[in-house]
């Protein structure tokens, strides 16, 4: 609503009288008492220099440009308060504060973090950078950690200044001065095991008191930030810790990064979203009554809150920029509210203030200073107007950042295409020559990102490789990536790209490629080997041209899109006929690794090759993955494996070779798994995912290792530790096949224990049998977990079309280790549903299929249990139960146990019935398998035991058995009436509660029942 112009521009009355209705006053509204007219801080006086005529407002009016009050946040107060609560008692606790830009998130956490440091707990805050996705790495980490390292020294850091050089440079320095070197170097010290130190560091400081640590604007976070925020959440989970994040919600468009992430942190424990709604009408003159010190006029509420739908940011805008009932000039656009105040501004401040836009939401003194190139005294003047207007605030370090970043983002906007790219220029070259004018590790990313604003091609190339080489000096290989993506799309506009970069096109796009791999953005990564392949010259450069062959047959198996035998053997034909010496060394025995698990006779012929041509160069170390390799696969003996394994370990540590050294301990823990040694396992895997981290390979190679461990904790029945260690590898994000062995294994294991999110990751993981190639030793057990998930559902229809599909799969006589699960689950298949031609076909693969080990040797003894028929059973049951107990697993052998439980019954044998029943609630019990437990419990319920296991009374009446017998042979109740000389209606009595007392759904599964426990025969006396 908007009165005539004649008013605004002559009588207006104040804004703070238009609001409340109260008569026109020289004096400010609600600050009558105040004898000194000049604003305090925080406040501003509206018409002030440039003001007055725009908005015909009377100068002395004082109404405040952010409102001091907390409005309409109870709820999601008390849900951070409780959350630090549990923190304080020890639960790692996380909460996403999410809303819309201008909602009040920073205003809620400052009011809660005064809250917390006022009850002891320590705040640390860190923002990210609105540099995109290949800015600044853990740009809010570094800020949260050099705040402890200003209150607390380098001491804090327990000894390992250079391994967080990487987030704070200045530790690098100041370890240099150390009088004893670190055993490990800088550039040695991984991304993993950075993280480890963090989440160390953080454990400390909460050990002292609760730590609330808050990362502002999450929605700008590059990867490295958000994969550190996910190993707390997921991993680490250090004790005390609150972890608080904000994000804009209007930013998540579809493609956001931060859209899967928030969907990945929604299902870690001790995580929950807290979203802020817009403020209601009453919320909305709340705020209006605390900034104009006097309750405002119902019509102007209205009018407020219907022009800002309750944004608490637009209202505070909204307020200071006229007066919404008398005034003709209100902005009609969000982009005209925020830059109203700007335009109120002093022309000398305005400039500066749209030279500091170009620098970023937060900007240093120093460096506005050399960039804008004023006089000192009128540089203040320019910022002091600022300050006073609420557009831009200090903090404590001397330097500023916008009061919202909405105000910069409205600032920055408004250049002229020539400013900008000026202004930006200007940035860059300030910081290109003096680096310390931007926090320490900041500048070459503050450079790049300057640079390439000023669409200065040439130094924008360069300056987004240099950017690279930092990112991955701080384990940002994602980051690191998209910085030589962006120097591949400068490079056609850059003539003399080649001599400024020093390389040529291939090379920097093989610098990308290996960038990807190493992040895990296989499927970047097979796109650039495509672009690679288009462009090397195959006869100039066979073994170039092999190398990018030998990536794209690898990363094609990871992918599940071929078997790479295409791709690796063209990379063979090129590096055989390529030029003699080590890199042709090299490269043959990494085409030999590849090839081994699709073919290993002719990996063998290739590594044979590549021996005779390290003998003669001496190159060696390159043939150690190799040898490795071709020790674990194919028709193998295990116990001499393992020592020939060890001898090229030693060789491997020896040599310094660490990704080959990590390569052996994930196969020397999973031969020792398939031997049955499974405690050596689990602990020879736990020392290779350390060493794993601490070389930065814990995405590709060493993610093997947590599965392997999670497999052995399974096997010795630590299935919480196993829970753990699945969680942590959910946490690293596993590109391709490489996350499938935790994720099948983190499915059957929630499955056992019927987890309420067992249907999900079993679905995640069955999705990969879509894919057109599966590694065998991957598909095998995903067909064994099809089985199983449908046999817990009680779906007969989908176990048997599941099983057959299992038994048909070509890999399984090849490979008995993963083989022998899949007959026993299919077995278990057609024992259930009566299928004869299933058994048939599970009997003939389990005669041929080799059983060396402890574990297949059980298989193979359940097997024939499960399809043994009449007095075979209970020897045969006895002697599964005796195999498991040998391998020492301890849920199969609950489960054998049950079933020799039911052979025992039916041969009543009721004390052995009575201690397998017992033995296999204890297991269920103490692994938490709740399936395993009731299926114990309604056993000894059918066949007539107490709750725990001993021989009580028998579940059928007399007269319940004489039903159950005429039941079984197919009787009506008619003529079970007939027979017994009863009602039909009694008769139909008596079925209802034997079917009851079963537990099964009708007649014909009850006599099923009741032949296979024996329940027909009359119960003999107990031995």
């Amino acid at each position: 609503m908007t009165a005539p112009s004649a008013t605004a521009t002559s009588t207006a009355p104040s804004m703070a009288a238009a609001f409340t209705g109260a008569a026109p006053s020289t004096a400010p509204v609600g600050l009558a008492a105040r004898p000194d007219p000049t604003p305090s801080p925080g406040h501003r006086p509206i018409g002030g220099a440039g003001g007055a005529g725009r908005h015909g407002m009377l100068e002395h009016v004082t109404v405040r440009a952010a409102s001091s009050v907390l409005v309409g946040r109870h709820r999601e107060t008390v849900a951070l308060r409780d959350a630090l609560g549990r923190a304080r008692a020890g639960e790692p606790t996380t909460v996403l504060v999410g809303g819309e830009a201008g909602v009040g998130k920073t205003r809620l956490l400052e009011e809660f973090a005064g809250w917390a440091t006022d009850g002891a707990a320590r705040v640390l805050v860190g923002q990210c950078l609105e540099l995109g996705e290949a800015g600044l790495p853990f740009a809010p980490f570094a800020a949260a950690l050099r705040a402890v390292l200003r209150a607390d020294g380098p001491e804090v850091f327990a000894g390992y200044e250079a391994e967080f050089a990487p987030l704070l440079p200045e530790l690098g320095r100041a370890s240099a001065a150390l009088t004893t070197p670190r055993a490990v170097p800088l550039s040695d010290a991984p991304r993993g095991y950075l993280f480890d130190l963090v989440a160390e560091l953080f454990q400390r400081l909460a050990d002292a008191r609760p730590l609330v640590l808050i990362i502002e604007d999450l929605h700008w976070a590059d990867r490295s930030t958000r994969d550190l925020i996910g190993f707390l959440v997921r991993a680490a989970r250090p004790g005390r810790l609150l972890l608080v994040c904000t994000y804009r919600t209007d930013e998540l468009q579809r493609g956001h990064p931060l859209r899967p992430f928030l969907a990945e942190l929604d299902r870690a424990r001790g995580v929950e979203r807290v979203e802020l709604a817009r403020l209601d009408r009453d919320g909305t003159a709340a705020i209006l009554a605390d900034l104009l010190g006097a309750e405002p006029l119902a019509r102007a509420v209205d009018d407020v809150h219907d022009r800002t739908q309750g944004n608490p940011f637009f209202i505070e805008e909204l307020a200071v920029a006229g007066d919404p009932i008398g005034c003709a000039a209100l902005p009609e656009t969000l982009r005209d509210l925020l830059l109203a105040r700007v335009d109120r501004l002093p022309e000398p401040a305005q400039r500066v203030l749209r030279i500091a836009a170009a620098g970023g939401t937060r900007f240093a003194h120093d460096l506005l200073a050399e960039v804008a190139g004023l006089p000192e005294t009128e540089l203040e003047d320019a910022l002091r107007a600022a300050v006073a207007a609420q557009l831009v605030v200090a903090d404590r370090d001397g330097d500023y950042e916008f009061r919202h970043a909405l105000v910069r983002e409205a600032v920055h906007d408004e250049l002229l295409p020539g400013e900008h790219a000026r202004l930006h220029a200007r940035f860059a070259a300030a910081i290109e020559a003096q680096p310390h004018l931007v926090a320490a590790g900041r500048a070459p990313a503050e450079i790049a990102h300057h640079w390439h604003a000023a669409h200065d091609h040439p130094r924008a190339l360069v300056a987004a490789r240099a950017a690279a080489c930092a990112a991955a000096d701080r384990y940002a290989y994602a980051e690191q990536r998209r910085l030589l993506e962006r120097a591949l799309e400068l490079w056609e506009l850059v003539p003399d790209a080649a001599d400024l970069l020093g390389m040529d096109h291939l090379a920097l796009l093989e610098q990308t490629l290996d960038a990807a791999v190493t992040a895990g953005d296989f499927s970047r990564a097979i796109t650039l080997t495509r672009a690679g392949l288009a462009e090397v010259d195959v006869d100039a450069a066979p073994l170039r041209a092999a190398r990018l062959l030998d990536q794209r047959g690898r990363l094609m198996a990871l992918l599940g899109k071929s078997d790479g035998s295409r791709e690796l053997d063209e990379a063979y034909r090129l590096a055989a006929g390529g030029p003699p010496g080590a890199e042709r060394v090299r490269l043959l025995a990494d085409i030999a690794t590849h090839l081994v698990k699709i073919d290993p006779q002719k990996a063998a012929r290739v590594a044979a090759e590549a021996a005779t041509d390290a003998e003669a160069l001496g190159e060696h170390v390159a043939l150690l993955s190799t040898r490795i390799a071709l020790l674990c696969h194919g028709e193998r003996d295990l116990t001499g494996g393992l020592a020939e394994l060890g001898q090229a370990a030693a060789a491997a540590r020896a040599a310094g070779d660490a990704p080959t050294l990590v390569l052996a301990m994930v196969f020397e823990s999973d031969m020792l798994c398939e031997l049955g040694r499974y405690a050596e396992s689990a602990h020879a895997a736990e020392a290779g995912a350390v060493e794993a981290r601490r070389v930065g390979i814990s995405r590709s190679t060493g993610a093997y290792l947590l599965s392997n461990r999670a497999e052995a904790l399974i096997a010795l029945g630590r299935w919480d530790e196993a829970e753990a260690v699945c969680a942590e590898a959910a946490r690293i994000d596993l590109s391709g096949v490489t996350g499938l062995h935790w994720l099948q294994l983190g499915a059957g294991l929630r499955l056992a224990r019927a987890h309420p999110g067992a249907d999900e990751l079993v679905d995640r993981a069955l999705t990969f049998l879509n894919r057109p190639y599966l590694w065998p030793n991957h598909r095998l057990p995903l067909h064994e977990l099809a089985i199983e998930a449908a046999l817990a559902a009680d779906d007969k229809v989908e176990a048997v079309r599941a099983a057959r599909v299992a038994v048909a799969d070509e890999s399984l006589p090849r490979l008995p280790r993963e083989g022998w699960p899949v007959l026993s689950a299919a077995a278990r298949t057609a024992a259930r549903v009566g299928d004869r031609e299933l058994a048939v076909a599970v009997a003939a693969l389990a005669t041929d299929l080799p059983a060396r080990h402890p574990a297949a040797r059980a298989h193979a003894a359940q097997v024939t249990a499960l399809l043994a028929v009449g007095d075979q059973a209970l020897p045969a049951w006895r002697a599964a139960v005796d195999a498991w107990r040998a391998d020492g697993q301890p849920y199969p052998l609950g489960r054998a146990l049950l079933a020799l439980a039911e052979a025992t019954a039916a041969a009543g044998e009721r004390d052995e019935t009575a201690a397998a029943v017992t033995e296999a609630t204890e297991i269920g019990r103490r692994l938490g398998a709740t399936p395993l437990v009731e299926a114990a419990a309604t056993l000894a319920r059918r066949v007539g035991l107490r709750a725990g296991g001993g021989a009580g009374a028998d579940l059928l009446t007399a007269r319940e058995r004489e039903v159950l017998r005429l039941v079984a042979e197919g009787h009506s109740n008619s003529r079970i009436a007939d027979r017994l000389f009863i009602s039909p209606k009694t008769a139909s009595v008596h079925v209802s509660r034997i079917i009851a007392k079963l537990g099964v759904t009708n007649r014909v599964e009850a006599a099923a029942l009741a032949h296979r426990l024996g329940l027909l025969t009359e119960a003999a006396a107990p031995r």
